[in-house]
C-alpha cells in the first residue's frame, strides 16, 4: 500500500508535463498506465488540458502582410496556399512548457533570494544586537571609571587643600578639649589666614534630629561661623574650611551643635572648645 501511495505521488507531479507534452516516451507510457486506474489523475489531466489548449491562444492572432505571403510562396517553389504549414502543435506547446519552467525558475529563484536576504538580515541584526551589549558594557564601565576619577579628583583635592594648609608659613595650630556634653571628645584646629582651616576630631556624639555642628572663630568682637560638619558613625571627622581673609585673629577655636542649616550666632551648647594662646 506504500508503494502503490509513493508511485501516485510520485507520477502525480507529472501531470502538467504529461499535458503539455514533455514526458519522454518511457515517462509517457509509464504516467498513462497509471493514468488507466486513477481517476485522480485522470480528472486533473481533464482539468488541465482545457488550460493547455487554450494558451496558444493566449497570444494575439496577426495575419501576415500579403507582401510577406507572396514571397514566401516564391521561396519554396509552391504556389498552393495550403503549401504555407502552421507551426507544429508539439512545438507551440514546448515554447509554452519552457516558459511555465521558466515562471517556475523565477519564482524559485525569488524564493532563494528571499531567504538568502532574510538570513542575511538576521544575522546582522544577531550582530547588532551583540554590538548593543557591548556598547552598553562599554559606557558602563566609561561612566564607574568616570566617578571613579571624580571621586579620586575631589580626594585629591581636599588632601591638597589641607596640605596648603599644614604648610603656610602662618598656620597656628589649636587644641581643642571636649567639654562636659562630650568629655571623650578632642580635636585640633590648623588655620592660616591664607589658605583656610582644618578640623580633625574624634569621639563626637551622635548628632540629634534636625541638628548639625557648627564650628566658629571666637573673636574679640563676635564669633564667626567657619562651617559646618557631621561625623561619622564612629564620631570621627576631618574637613577643610575656607575662612575670610580679614578675620581678625581668633581668641579661641569651638564646635557647637545648632539647627539644620546653622545659625549667624552660637545657641548651643559647646562641645570642644580651644583657646589660640
Amino acid at each position: 500500500m506504500i508503494t502503490v501511495n509513493m508511485d501516485h505521488d510520485r507520477l502525480r507531479e507529472s501531470t502538467g508535463l504529461y499535458v503539455l507534452g514533455m514526458l519522454d516516451p518511457a515517462e509517457r507510457r509509464e504516467f498513462e498506465q497509471h493514468l488507466a486506474s486513477c481517476p485522480e489523475c485522470e480528472a486533473e489531466v481533464r482539468a488541465l488540458g482545457g488550460v493547455a489548449s487554450a494558451l496558444p491562444m493566449a497570444a494575439p492572432q496577426v495575419d501576415p502582410p500579403a507582401a510577406l505571403r507572396a514571397k514566401v510562396l516564391a521561396a519554396t517553389g509552391d504556389r498552393r496556399p495550403s503549401s504555407v504549414a502552421a507551426l507544429p502543435p508539439r512545438r507551440a506547446t514546448g515554447a509554452a512548457s519552457w516558459a511555465s519552467r521558466a515562471g517556475w525558475l523565477s519564482a524559485a529563484a525569488l524564493f532563494i533570494i528571499s531567504a538568502g536576504l532574510g538570513l542575511y538580515a538576521w544575522s546582522l541584526e544577531q550582530q547588532i544586537e551583540g554590538l548593543r551589549g557591548r556598547l552598553s558594557d562599554a559606557i558602563a564601565r566609561l561612566e564607574r571609571s568616570e566617578q571613579q576619577v571624580t571621586v579620586a579628583s575631589r580626594a585629591a583635592s581636599t588632601a591638597e587643600s589641607r596640605l596648603a594648609v599644614l604648610l603656610a608659613p602662618d598656620m597656628l595650630q589649636v587644641n581643642l578639649q571636649g567639654q562636659p556634653v562630650a568629655p571623650r571628645a578632642s580635636g585640633r584646629a590648623f588655620w592660616s589666614r591664607s589658605r583656610g582651616l582644618v578640623l580633625t576630631a574624634a569621639n563626637l556624639p551622635p548628632l540629634p534630629q534636625g541638628q548639625i555642628y557648627q564650628l566658629w572663630m571666637v573673636t574679640a568682637t563676635a564669633p564667626v561661623s567657619a562651617g559646618l560638619l557631621a561625623p561619622g558613625p564612629s564620631g570621627d571627622v576631618s574637613q577643610t574650611f575656607s575662612t575670610p581673609a580679614d578675620i581678625p585673629t581668633p581668641a579661641a577655636i569651638a564646635l557647637t551643635i545648632e539647627p539644620d542649616g546653622g545659625l549667624p550666632a552660637p545657641t548651643g551648647e559647646k562641645y570642644l572648645v580651644g583657646l589660640t594662646e
